[in-house]
């Protein structure tokens, strides 16, 4: 059996709509859990519902979600979870800000580039986004008509070219290295 530290860390998975952060971050969640670790999952689309509904678009208020999810996966890595963050966190600054603050506070931190082509996620297009974002129906669109910043030194740039289990235990071998599984 695994435990996590009993600080907890934050992993963030970042990468374009459709790259498979959400479905990681479901499959790692659910075999750390089955290893008894406690984890908590927040996943970028579902908090713009709730906590950042009052949130645009635009790199401000992109840059303040961020900050918004990584003070929440702060909150629970502190107390010893394995916190779990799947959203596309387009800026460099955003995501940086977000290790400093876990850094500063001796919690771990973990990023993860899920690093699928723009050409395999508009294939994918789960919710129709980049088509619409094509069309222009959707302004801003990260990837289309707004900037992501590719992370220049994550600690996994993750393919998805495989089987999503496969994704899974290449981030589970990263955690163990880094020594946040027992």
């Amino acid at each position: 059996m695994s435990v996590i530290s009993s600080k907890g860390a934050t992993v963030w998975l970042t990468g374009l709509s459709g790259a498979g952060k959400s479905t990681v971050a479901a499959g790692l969640q659910e075999l750390l859990e089955a290893r008894d670790m406690h984890t908590f999952a927040l996943d970028g689309d579902f908090l713009r519902e709730g906590l950042n509904a009052d949130l645009g678009y635009g790199e401000q208020d992109r840059l303040e979600n961020v900050r918004r999810l990584g003070e929440v996966a702060l909150l629970f890595a502190r107390v010893g979870f394995l916190s779990i963050v799947s959203a596309i966190s387009p800026y460099t600054a955003g995501r940086s800000a977000v290790r400093e603050r876990h850094e500063s506070n001796g919690v771990g931190f973990v990023e993860i580039h899920v690093a699928t082509p723009l050409e395999v996620c508009e294939a994918r297009d789960p919710k129709g986004l980049y088509a619409r974002a094509r069309r222009g129906e959707i302004p801003s669109f990260t990837g289309v008509s707004a900037p992501y910043e590719v992370p220049e030194s994550p600690d996994l740039a993750l393919s998805t070219v495989g089987s999503p289990h496969e994704a899974v235990l290449d981030v589970v071998v990263v955690l163990e290295k880094m020594g946040l599984l027992g």
